[in-house]
């Protein structure tokens, strides 16, 4: 079989309606397993579930309406996840927000606490759904979507950019709590991608060029291109891999 084969595995993906999120769930089921597909409206939910399992087979992704604000609705997923699929095997914290664009001078506390709700927190009580049945399995890959933003300083995504370099800690801080019980915890850390989130950095010309300039492929990545790296960490081909980044992008971060 093959180091990226996910046969017999269930993976939970969050924000899996469009963009990476979507990626990751497809190709994951391309790899044998089946999929739970969740953001937060249930129609955009289901016609990416009755897509994959056209092309896979009936059965192989379900859809799960839930909001990542809600720690009520999170465990909701995670129990109807179970119930219909079974334990979880891999889980992907892709689903984030950010109200503001600006800098952080401008930023409201209600949307800065929604940016660390949204984007730490949420994972943290999502992994914490997870983990237990994990622990007494022995085995299981936790994957959190973060950014090159949690590398660096920004002039308008400044409070999106701390929330990802807290998801960094927070994969390392899980990593050691989970190693013994053979669970691992990675971050993936995109660069500029194209997708609807995160549409202000590209589709303007003028910033797109500038954001390309500074890239050794001289392009942004497409949602496909994180899919991968995904797989990798899922799969037994990253099984010696946790706490760690792997950066997708591009090159911008070493140019």
């Amino acid at each position: 079989m093959s180091l990226f084969a996910l046969t017999g595995k269930v993976a939970l993906i969050t924000g899996s309606s469009r963009g990476i999120g979507r990626a990751i769930a497809e190709r994951m089921a391309e790899q044998g397993a089946k999929v739970v597909i969740s953001s937060r409206g249930q129609e955009a939910c289901d016609a990416v579930a009755k897509a994959i399992n056209e092309r896979h087979g009936a059965g192989t992704a379900i859809a799960i309406a839930a909001s990542i604000s809600s720690k009520e609705a999170l465990a909701s997923l995670v129990s109807k996840a179970r119930e219909q699929l079974g334990p979880i095997d891999v889980l992907v914290c892709n689903a984030a927000s950010n109200p503001y664009y600006g800098p952080m001078a401008g930023i409201s506390d209600e949307q800065f606490r929604k940016i660390l709700d949204n984007n730490v927190l949420s994972n943290h009580w999502l992994v914490n759904l997870v983990a237990p049945e994990m622990k007494e399995r022995k085995a299981g890959s936790i994957i959190i979507v973060s950014s090159i933003g949690g590398l660096r300083g920004s002039p308008v995504i400044g409070a999106y950019n701390i929330s990802k370099a807290a998801d960094f800690q927070l994969a390392r801080n899980l990593a050691v709590e989970l190693g013994p019980h053979n669970v691992r915890v990675n971050c993936i850390a995109p660069g500029l991608i194209q997708t609807d989130f995160a549409k202000a950095l590209w589709e303007n010309p003028e910033t797109l060029a500038k954001a390309t300039s500074t890239t050794p492929l001289q392009r942004i990545g497409q949602p496909d291109e994180i899919a991968g790296a995904a797989i990798f960490l899922a799969s037994d081909a990253g099984a010696f891999m946790t706490g760690q980044k792997l950066v997708v992008d591009g090159g911008v971060t070493i140019a």
